[in-house]
């Protein structure tokens, strides 16, 4: 079975969100969950999954991060909510 690899947006229980890489998501979110996730997220849990992208690989999927970073919090809502109306 091929490696998956993920980039993803979990929104902070103060609504802030946040863009990371992983190629496990349950993992990752249990993580942020248990304060032992990226520094950002430690004391803003609980932190939720709601968006995700599959990649073939890390690179891949660290690009994209590294784009959605790029987005203002509006347009990172916006790309979410056109992929949930798909």
């Amino acid at each position: 079975m091929p490696n998956k690899h993920y980039t993803y947006i979990a929104r902070c229980r103060s609504g802030v969100l946040y863009t990371g890489y992983t190629n496990d998501l349950e993992r990752r979110a249990e993580k942020h969950n248990r304060g032992k996730g990226a520094k950002f997220t430690r004391g803003r849990g609980p932190v939720e999954i709601i968006y995700f992208e599959e990649f073939p690989s890390k690179s891949a999927a660290m690009v994209r991060e590294a784009e959605i970073k790029r987005l203002t919090k509006p347009e990172k809502l916006k790309m979410i909510v056109v992929t949930e109306n798909e």
